[in-house]
């Protein structure tokens, strides 16, 4: 979804400082971090709490600068190029690259559509169990497609960044609990690592969950038209390179907040009760005995305001790479009539997520085929990344510096192992 453009720098000798100025910069990186703590991903936290207790709570400070440098080499890509990833590809690259891309994140981004569509629909039948969770399901999906297609994306955007508040949510549910704060910080900076495949597994999954390819073309193709669309002409300075990195900082520092605090809040209250939490609606189900109703309602609110954050980005996301691919008019700005290959491939997609509820495919399931799929292309696609970051041809004079570089082979070499782990998991039956 088109983020509120970033206001472009001018060339005034008096410049906005402190906490207002920052709130201005925020607006792809801020929606891009929010969006990856979709329902998906609060069941994977959910389940690292309640099996693992605190023992995964150092995965935060681990995954935050790698997500970080990552995000920023895309947004700067985007940026500098006025281009999504997906048109970089193709213009500089083999086409076999951009369609293997294609085969694996159109079903893992489909699929992770359809379990978010499945949770937020059984989260809400706890709320109103009156009404079937199948036909939330529905009626969300339906609001969703006319959002998209009846409002212009500025709105849209305006709606999204107020849902980013749903992710406080998270962090206020554990201060409810009262655990026990010297046992929380030592696991948070002291790793403990148990060497057994279910503990390796969730290490795998926080990974694959966190790090999304999805992820790197909708960070690169809002900045471009973040940059498009601006009323006045920005000069890719290091000014608003800083800006940028910035808003890529804060949005993937939340994104691991909130991570943080739902292992917390599930490992304080689950952990030792559950033995086994397979969907976001279980999580916040046996929530409600344990840590009170406050709690239960904060924690299942967040889920449906996380999903119609995360679930715009992820159609969106896949639409504009399939757009690309195919040289379709596009963009949120558009009208339906202006771009309607654009608008049905967002359609198409959520309906499809949709339908994955009623053919008897478990939301767990879709996530384990999600994870894998991910884990396929995300080493690809990061390997992708710091080629074109690193290219003078492309990135001219904004290529990368020794620390996204150093970053950037981390997260290669993090995500290839996960990759290899997580099917190596999977064929033996982990």
């Amino acid at each position: 979804m088109k983020p509120p453009a970033r206001k472009p720098q001018k060339q005034a000798p008096e410049k906005k400082k402190g906490f207002r100025r920052f709130f201005q910069i925020l607006g792809p990186g801020l929606i891009t971090g929010a969006g990856d703590d979709d329902p998906s991903g609060i069941a994977t936290y959910s389940q690292a709490g309640t099996l693992f207790g605190f023992a995964t709570l150092w995965t935060a400070l681990v995954t935050f600068p790698l997500m970080a440098a990552i995000q920023e080499m895309c947004a700067r890509i985007g940026f500098v190029t006025s281009r999504g990833l997906t048109h970089t590809l193709k213009e500089h690259y083999p086409k076999s690259i951009l369609y293997i891309m294609l085969l694996f994140s159109i079903p893992a981004t489909v699929l992770n559509i359809g379990s978010d569509i499945a949770g937020m629909g059984e989260v809400s039948h706890l709320l109103l169990p009156g009404i079937p969770a199948w036909l939330f399901s529905i009626a969300m999906t339906i609001i969703l497609i006319v959002v998209i297609v009846r409002f212009p994306y500025q709105k849209i955007a305006n709606i999204l960044k107020w849902l980013c508040l749903c992710m406080l949510l998270y962090i206020a549910v554990p201060f409810l609990l009262h655990p026990d704060w010297h046992k929380v910080a030592v696991y948070t900076f002291i790793p403990h690592v148990t060497w057994s495949k279910d503990y390796l597994e969730m290490l795998v999954a926080i990974l694959g969950t966190t790090i999304s390819p999805y992820l790197f073309f909708w960070q690169a193709t809002m900045e471009a038209e973040d940059k498009q669309h601006s009323k006045q002409q920005i000069v890719v300075n290091k000014r608003v390179l800083s800006d940028i990195k910035q808003d890529v900082g804060a949005g993937m520092f939340a994104s691991n907040l909130v991570m943080f605090f739902i292992i917390l809040t599930t490992g304080a209250v689950l952990h030792g009760h559950i033995t086994k939490i397979d969907t976001v609606e279980q999580a916040a189900k046996a929530l409600e005995p344990l840590a009170g109703k406050l709690s239960y309602a904060l924690f299942a609110v967040g889920i449906i305001g996380t999903g119609f954050l995360a679930i715009p980005i992820l159609c969106g996301s896949l639409s504009y790479i399939i757009s690309e691919t195919f040289g379709w008019k596009m963009g949120l700005d558009k009208t339906f009539s202006r771009a309607p290959s654009f608008y049905a491939c967002i359609i198409l997609s959520l309906i499809v997520g949709l339908c994955i509820n009623f053919i008897g495919l478990s939301p767990m399931k879709a996530l384990v085929y999600t994870a894998i799929l991910y884990g396929i292309t995300a080493p690809v696609m990061i390997a992708v990344i710091l080629h074109i970051s690193n290219n003078k041809k492309i990135m001219e004079r904004r290529t990368n510096k020794v620390i996204s570089n150093v970053l950037g082979a981390l997260t290669l070499l993090l995500m290839t192992v996960s990759a290899i782990a997580l099917i190596y998991f999977q064929s033996t039956g982990g």
